[in-house]
């Protein structure tokens, strides 16, 4: 019974009806969460006509080891680093991101992909993608400040 309920309640919280019968909108998710360390001090650009938008770089590492099964404590252990390209465009957000995301900070950064296309300087069309932060939990200090 409780679980009759709770699957009703969700349904409703997932899918709208629209004023066309035949036509039901469903919600979807873009969320993103990362945790990892600030590559580049933050800049601030701004696009004439446009609001301004903080902008920097944050690395994620994976690791694993390779060796005989899952358990092994032998074997190479290997690492890959990932850049993210991160823009804040709230404005409350946007200027402490600013102020105080310093490079070799250690970071949560809570949003949501996007995806979009821009050509250079050279006339070419290239392809980005970026997390636009909703959300940023500072966790530690600069990694360089601690002596």
């Amino acid at each position: 019974m409780l679980r009759s309920a709770s699957v009703q309640i969700f349904r409703q919280l997932v899918r709208h009806t629209s004023t066309d019968a035949n036509l039901i909108l469903e919600r979807s998710i873009n969320r993103v969460q990362l945790l990892g360390r600030v590559g580049q001090d933050p800049v601030m650009r701004q696009v004439e006509g446009r609001n301004p938008v903080t902008i920097f770089s944050l690395a994620t590492n994976e690791m694993w080891r390779s060796g005989d099964g899952e358990t092994s404590s032998t074997g190479d252990v290997s690492q890959k680093t990932t850049w993210h390209r991160v823009s804040v465009f709230k404005p409350g957000l946007r200027d402490v991101a600013y102020h105080y995301v310093k490079k070799g900070s250690r970071i949560l950064v809570e949003g949501k992909l996007d995806y979009g296309e821009y050509v250079d300087k050279n006339q070419v069309r290239r392809q980005a993608t970026t997390i636009i932060a909703d959300n940023i939990v500072f966790l530690s200090d600069n990694i360089r400040d601690r002596t």
